[in-house]
C-alpha cells in the first residue's frame, strides 16, 4: 500500500481521468480507477476512434507497472447503475479521496438527439448522486473532487469578473440594506452543462445535510494531449479526440492543419472561451487532493483555467504557424456570436499553480503528434452534425460539411 493513502478515480480512462491517474500514482497514492469505458464504447457509435492509438485499459496498466513498478487497480463498474456495487467497492477500499471523472463530457454529443439528451442526464446526473449517496452510507469521511465545468457560468458576464462559485449581492431586508453571499447564477449552454449544475446543487445540499467534504473545479476547454506520465512509453499515451463531438477546439484546429481541411469557425468565432492545457489540468487536480476543505466547510469551488481566447484568434494563430485555411461556418448551437469572458483564479495560483499558457512550442508539439497519426483521422467525422434547435439550419454542400459563411453574413444566421 502507498504511503500517501488510497484514491478512487472515478472515469480513469478517460482524456483527462487516465493522465491524472499516472500522476497522482506517481505521487505515491495508492490508486484504484473506476471505468465502464463508455467512452470506447462512444467511440463505437461514432465511427470515429482517437487520433492516437491507446491501449486497452489491462495493456496501460500493465505498462505502468512495467515502469514505474506502481500498481493502479481497475474495477469496471457503472456507478449510474451499479450503485451497490459502488457503495460495497467505497466501503471496502476506504478511500480517503474520491476524484468523479465519471460524466458524458461533451455539450455536442448531448445535444444530438432526444436519446443523446436523456443518456447524458441519466448518466450524469444519477451517477453523481450515487457517489454522494454512497458516501454517506459508507459513514466514511472522504473528500470528493469533481471535474465540473466554466460552462455552468454560462458565457456572459454582465460586465464582471467570474468569481470562484460565489457572488456577493446587496438585498434589502425590512428597509435594511444586506450583503449576502449566493452561488453564482448557472446559465447552461446545453444539456450536458445543465447536469453539471444539477451536480452543483447535489453538491450544496450533501455538504450542507450530511456535511460531505466536496470540491467542484469548474474547469475550462482543455487542450494538448500529454503530460509528462503518459510520455514515458507509446502505451500509457493519452487519447487525442477531434472532430467534431469531442475535439476539444484548439486541438480539432490542429487536426484539421495536418490534414489540410480547412478550419472550421463556427459563426463569426467571436465566442470568448477559457483554457487549460491538459498538463496544468492533472497539477489542479493534484493541488485540490492535498487541500481538502475542512470538515464542515462549504463547497469548495476553483475556477480551473490559465487563460481567455476568441476561437477566431485561435484559428489564426493556427493558420500562422501551419498555413491552414480559415472557413466559417453556420453555428449549430444557439449562442451569442460575440461575448467577453473575465474569471477569477486567485485559489490555484495561491496554491502554486504555475500556468502553461498557449505558445508556439506547446502548438507544435501538439500538430507534431496530429501529424504522426493523421492517417487514423475520419476527415468524415470533422464537422459537427449537432444542433442545439431544429429551426438552426444546417445546410449541406454536397454531403459532407454545412455551407461555409463569411463572419459578414453570420449575423444573418443568428438564431431568433
Amino acid at each position: 500500500m502507498s504511503g500517501k493513502g488510497k484514491i478512487i478515480v472515478l472515469g480513469g480512462d478517460g482524456f483527462c481521468g487516465w493522465p491524472t491517474s499516472l500522476r497522482l500514482s506517481n505521487e505515491g497514492y495508492d490508486v484504484t480507477i473506476v471505468d465502464n469505458l463508455s467512452r470506447r464504447k462512444i467511440d463505437v457509435e461514432l465511427g470515429c476512434q482517437s487520433l492516437t492509438p491507446i491501449e486497452t485499459i489491462e495493456h496501460r496498466l500493465q505498462a505502468w507497472k512495467r515502469i514505474t513498478g506502481k500498481t493502479i487497480g481497475y474495477v469496471n463498474l457503472d456507478i449510474a447503475k451499479d450503485y451497490h456495487e459502488l457503495e460495497e467497492l467505497i466501503s471496502d477500499l476506504k478511500p480517503q479521496t474520491i476524484i468523479h471523472f465519471a460524466e458524458q463530457r461533451a455539450a455536442p454529443y448531448s445535444m444530438k438527439s432526444p436519446r443523446h439528451k436523456r443518456y447524458t442526464v441519466d448518466n450524469n446526473v444519477n451517477g453523481t448522486h450515487n457517489v454522494l449517496c454512497a458516501i454517506v452510507e459508507s459513514g466514511l469521511d472522504i473528500h470528493l473532487v469533481h471535474l465540473g465545468t466554466m460552462g455552468v457560468y454560462g458565457y456572459g458576464t454582465a460586465g464582471m469578473t467570474i468569481p470562484e462559485g460565489y457572488l456577493n449581492v446587496r438585498v434589502n431586508i425590512d428597509g435594511q440594506d444586506r450583503e449576502i453571499e449566493i452561488p453564482y447564477p448557472p446559465h447552461p449552454g446545453s444539456i450536458y452543462h445543465m447536469t453539471k449544475t444539477l451536480d452543483a446543487l447535489l453538491f450544496y445540499y450533501y455538504n450542507k445535510n450530511d456535511g460531505v467534504r466536496i470540491t467542484d473545479l469548474h474547469q475550462g476547454v482543455v487542450w494538448g494531449t500529454n503530460t509528462e506520465e503518459t510520455m514515458m512509453d507509446p502505451a500509457l499515451i493519452n487519447r487525442f479526440d477531434y472532430e467534431g463531438d469531442y475535439g476539444t477546439v484548439l486541438n480539432r484546429f490542429l487536426v484539421q492543419a495536418a490534414v489540410g481541411h480547412p478550419l472550421t469557425v463556427y459563426g463569426t468565432g467571436g465566442q470568448t472561451r477559457a483554457f487549460i492545457h491538459i498538463q496544468d489540468s492533472v497539477r489542479c487536480i493534484s493541488l485540490a487532493v492535498s487541500h481538502p476543505p475542512a470538515k464542515g466547510e462549504r463547497v469548495k469551488i476553483f475556477n480551473q483555467t490559465t487563460e481567455t481566447h476568441r476561437v477566431r484568434e485561435l484559428a489564426q494563430i493556427v493558420s500562422r504557424l501551419t498555413g491552414a485555411e480559415i472557413r466559417y461556418y453556420i453555428n449549430p448551437r444557439n449562442e451569442s456570436l460575440e461575448n467577453e469572458l473575465v474569471v477569477r483564479n486567485d485559489q490555484f495560483l495561491a496554491l502554486g499553480l504555475n500556468p502553461t499558457t498557449l505558445n508556439e512550442g506547446l502548438l507544435t508539439e501538439v500538430y507534431e503528434v496530429a501529424e504522426r497519426y493523421k492517417d487514423r483521422c475520419n476527415v468524415e467525422k470533422i464537422i459537427s452534425d449537432s444542433r442545439w434547435r431544429a429551426d438552426i439550419p444546417l445546410d449541406r454542400t454536397g454531403a459532407a460539411e454545412p455551407v461555409a459563411v463569411h463572419p459578414t453574413q453570420a449575423k444573418a444566421m443568428e438564431p431568433a
